[in-house]
C-alpha cells in the first residue's frame, strides 16, 4: 500500500498527468457553482425551514446575521461533499483510461491486457457507487449533531466510495473477469484501507484539488501490482 501511494505521488508530477490533474475538481466546482447560482435562493429557503427553530432563537436575541450565516454554512457543508463526489465520478469514468494507459506503459509494459471490463461497466459501477454513497450520506446527516460522529461516518463512507469507484476501472483493461473476482476476494480489506487513507486527503484544503486524480493513480498502482503478482504465482499441480 505504501508503495502504491509513493508511486502514485511520482506519477502525479509527470508532465502528462499534470495536464489533467486539476480538471476533475475544477469541472465539478464549475458544475456546482452554476447549480448554486441558479438554485441558491430555493436551497436557502429549503434549509431555512430545517433550521427554523435555531433561527427563531437567534432572531429573538438580535443575532439575525448569525442565523443567516448558519444557513449559508449548512448549505456549503452540503455542497462540498457533493462537489467532491462529482470530481471523483469524473476522474473514475473519464480520466481513468488515460491514467491507466500512462501507468501501464511506464511501469507494467509486459502486463497482458485481458479486457475484463467495459466502458458501460465502468459507468454502471460509478453510478451505483455514487448512488449508494449519497443515500447513506443523506441518512447520516443527523449524526453531525452528535459531537463529530457525522465526520467519522463521512470518512468511512468516502473510503467506501474510493474503493468502489476506482477498483473496477484500475483493472478493467488488464484483468479478466475471473482475475478481478479473485483480486477482490483476496484484497478487499487492502482496497478499503487504501480508500480510507486517501479519504483523509479529500478533506484537506488545497490537497483536495488533486486528490481525485491522486486517488485514481494510487488504485491503479496498487491493483496492477496485485494483478502482476497473481499471475506470477505458480499454477496448482493437478494430480
Amino acid at each position: 500500500m505504501l508503495r502504491a501511494l509513493l508511486d502514485a505521488a511520482k506519477s502525479l508530477f509527470h508532465p502528462k498527468i499534470i495536464v489533467i490533474v486539476l480538471w476533475p475538481m475544477v469541472l465539478a466546482l464549475i458544475v456546482w457553482g452554476v447549480l448554486a447560482w441558479v438554485f441558491w435562493a430555493d436551497w436557502m429557503q429549503l434549509l431555512g425551514g430545517w433550521v427554523q427553530p435555531a433561527q427563531a432563537y437567534l432572531n429573538q436575541h438580535d443575532f439575525l446575521w448569525l442565523a443567516s450565516a448558519l444557513t449559508v454554512a449548512l448549505l456549503l457543508l452540503l455542497i462540498t461533499p457533493l462537489a467532491l463526489t462529482t470530481a471523483l465520478f469524473i476522474a473514475a469514468v473519464f480520466a481513468m483510461p488515460m491514467l491507466v494507459r500512462h501507468v501501464a506503459e511506464r511501469d507494467f509494459p509486459a502486463l497482458e491486457k485481458r479486457h475484463g471490463g467495459t466502458f458501460v461497466g465502468s459507468v454502471w459501477n460509478a453510478l451505483a457507487a455514487v448512488g449508494v454513497f449519497i443515500g447513506l450520506w443523506l441518512l447520516s446527516l443527523p449524526l453531525w449533531l452528535l459531537m463529530g460522529l457525522g465526520a467519522l461516518v463521512s470518512l468511512v463512507l468516502t473510503a467506501y466510495l474510493n474503493q468502489r469507484l476506482f477498483r473496477y476501472d484500475a483493472l478493467a483493461e488488464h484483468a479478466s473477469a475471473a482475475e478481478f473476482d479473485q483480486l477482490l476476494e483476496r484484497h478487499s480489506g487492502g482496497l478499503y484501507l487504501l480508500g480510507l487513507v486517501l479519504a483523509l486527503l479529500h478533506f484537506v484544503p488545497v490537497l483536495n484539488l488533486v486528490s481525485p486524480v491522486y486517488t485514481a493513480l494510487a488504485y491503479i498502482h496498487y491493483s496492477l501490482v496485485k494483478l502482476q503478482r497473481l499471475r506470477e504465482q505458480p499454477l496448482p499441480v493437478v494430480a
